[in-house]
């Protein structure tokens, strides 16, 4: 049985920081078994992070990359009051 894929991203901001964990596991063959994306916010200066949304649909993590490339730091006003 093979380990599950754990991918971190981090994207900056001003005054704080959204990371994006994602978990990925396939079975022998390629199957999809497990996909789960969890981001976090955290103020800058801090370790501490707060969750904010999680998802189990595959691409959830990718489609919040491009909202910020399309969007730029509008995409963070979304999160300002969490």
């Amino acid at each position: 049985m093979s380990k599950p894929k754990i991918k971190t991203t981090i994207i900056r901001g001003l005054t704080f920081d959204i990371l994006i964990e994602e978990v990925h596991d396939q079975d022998g063959k390629g199957g999809l078994l497990c996909y789960l994306a969890s981001i976090y916010i955290r103020p800058k200066g801090s370790e501490q992070k707060r969750l904010i949304r999680r998802s189990r649909l595959p691409g959830a993590a990718d489609r919040l990359r491009a909202e910020i490339k399309q969007y730029g730091i509008r995409v963070f006003d979304a999160f300002k009051d969490l």
